[in-house]
């Protein structure tokens, strides 16, 4: 019964990761104005790669302790709020979208609406830290901490640290939209968008990872 419950997970997240997947492709590929490859200030994707080697560790060490705890994994996994996760999994696989639009907008030398789809991003973005933080509060309220159980240790520690990187990320979107509001990009010159948006869709291809590993996966 309870395998049953929790099928629909699965197809709700795997139909949201062939869209994402769809919806980066088409960022890498939308026609650019020059011949830089990947898009965006190559700085950035140093920085992508480093702290994705950061996540992946953790992932690793979480199925690692998973394997040899399985029982306390698979008990403690029924208080975390599978509901809460999977409407922050489509607020960051819509904000992902609203920036795919953003950087196609920019290109196509619409600078207005470049700023509208920024806002709506980071609109989006709010509404995950929100939701995040409502979540983390039911945690606290239940006395759950980082020394519940080595379950919680990870959880609490993998989600509050991949929450940062959406606040980092939100500060960055605005900085962003705050400079095209003031003119600062254009047809020609969008790299500091693409840059932002790159970020964007490392913080979103890291909660699709996160979301089935720490609330679905039994």
């Amino acid at each position: 019964m309870e395998r049953g419950l929790r099928l629909p997970f699965f197809n709700f997240e795997y139909k949201l990761i062939l869209f994402n997947r769809q919806m980066f492709k088409r960022f890498l590929t939308q026609k650019q104005s020059k011949d830089d490859y990947p898009p965006g200030d190559l700085v950035i994707w140093i920085f992508i790669y480093a702290e994705l080697l950061v996540f992946g560790v953790l992932f690793l060490a979480y199925a690692f302790s998973r394997s040899n705890n399985l029982e306390l994994f698979n008990e403690s996994q029924k208080l975390v709020n599978q509901e809460l996760g999977a409407l922050n999994t489509l607020i960051l696989i819509t904000s992902s979208f609203f920036v795919v639009r953003a950087v196609s907008a920019i290109r196509e030398g619409k600078v207005e609406q470049c700023g509208h789809w920024l806002l709506a991003t980071m609109v989006m973005g709010s509404g995950f830290i929100v939701v995040k933080i409502f979540e983390f509060s039911e945690k606290f309220a239940a006395g759950i901490s980082l020394s519940t159980n080595t379950f919680f240790t990870y959880y609490l520690s993998m989600t509050a640290f991949h929450f940062m990187h959406v606040v980092v990320g939100l500060i960055i979107l605005g900085a962003i939209w705050w400079k095209n509001r003031r003119g600062g990009y254009n047809q020609e010159e969008y790299t500091g968008v693409e840059t932002g948006a790159s970020y964007w869709h490392m913080v979103d291809l890291v909660w699709i990872i996160l979301f089935p590993l720490i609330y679905v996966i039994r």
